[in-house]
Formats: structure tokens, sequence, C-alpha cells
């Protein structure tokens, strides 16, 4: 029995459940630090001090500017290069096309940002049900992080019957980002790629 498509698996999912986690904590840092979200709660600072090796010599030669930390979406870029690079070394032996793999890059990282809401947004409309009002360091962040989604869609959508719409539309909405842009953006990286069906 011929081994090497389950080693090829097994290598694929290990690349991808260890840059996968590093790049969601440093996503995460990142979307924390623009929505300005408490920089002293535990969660935050299990963050910093994950990324903070990786993201500290990068902040030497490249400043945030605008109020964008720019060295952690360098790092994103990075991570998420050499993530494709060794997941298309695997399946197919070579690297994709620089403009294949920039533009899957960027799909992979919207994606990213869109399952980070979906995830948390769900995971607060769970616990608003189960329990409400409850208060750990988890849920504030995920209200500080979500909040400025939530509150303009709120504001045109007020509350109807006792139940809180917003969540739902802005639901409705991240699926259809993933239809109607991140899956052709996605599907264009691999044909640029060289790849004529869906490899990364």
């Amino acid at each position: 029995m011929n081994a090497s498509p389950y080693l090829t698996n097994a290598g694929v999912y290990m690349i991808s459940v260890l840059f996968g986690l590093y790049i969601l904590a440093v996503m995460l840092r990142f979307l924390l630090q623009y929505v300005r979200a408490d920089f002293y709660n535990p969660v935050s600072q299990f963050l910093v001090t994950v990324t903070n090796p990786a993201l500290r010599p990068l902040r030497r030669w490249i400043p945030g500017f605008g109020g964008i930390d720019w060295p952690s979406i360098v790092l994103l870029i990075v991570l998420q290069g050499v993530e494709l690079c060794l997941i298309a070394l695997f399946k197919t032996g070579g690297i994709p096309a620089i403009t294949g793999l920039l533009v899957l890059v960027t799909a992979h990282l919207l994606k990213l940002i869109v399952w980070i809401y979906f995830v948390v947004i769900i995971v607060q409309v769970i616990i608003s049900w189960i329990k409400p009002g409850a208060y750990s360091p988890f849920t504030v962040l995920m209200y500080q992080l979500t909040n400025p989604v939530i509150g303009p869609v709120r504001r045109i959508i007020p509350p109807a019957g006792g139940i809180d719409w917003s969540p739902l539309i802005i639901l409705i909405g991240l699926n259809l980002v993933l239809m109607l842009l991140i899956a052709p953006l996605q599907d264009f990286g691999n044909i640029l790629s060289g790849y004529s069906i869906s490899v990364l």
C-alpha cells in the first residue's frame, strides 16, 4: 500500500494547525488593537506574550502608521505566504507563482477575519441565551471586538419583538462575503498560481 498520500495529508494537516494557530493569535491581536480593546485584559496580555517574539524585531524596522499596526500586517502576510508555499510543496512539489500567492494570501487572511467575527458573534448569541449578562475577560473582549460592527447595524435595525436581529443580519452578510468575494478571489488566486483546480 502506498503511504505517501497519508503522509502528505498528515504533513498538510500539521502545517495548517501550527501556522493556523499562530496566524490566528497575530490576527486577534491586530483586530483587538484596531478596535482599541482593553490592552490589560488577560486574554490580550496572553496574545501579546505569544506574538511579541515575532513582532518585536519587525517593529524596529516597520513603524505603525495611521492607527494601523503595520508590523502585524507584514507578519500575517509572511506567515500566510510561508504556510501556503509549504502546503503547495506537499501537494504539488512546487510553490505558487508570486502573483497567485499574493492573491491567495489576501483571500485567506480575509477569510480568517470573516470566520473570527462569525464564530465570536455566534458565541455571543449563545451566551446571551444561556447566561445573559455573563462577565469574564472573554466576554468583555468579544463585546469590544464586535461592537464596532454590530453597533451601526443595531442603530439601523433596532430590536423588535424582544429580539436583537443585528447579529443575524451580520451573519448573513458575512456568508455573502465568503460566497461572493472570498471564494472567487481564492479561485482566481489558484488560477494565477498555475492550478486548474482549487489547491490552496
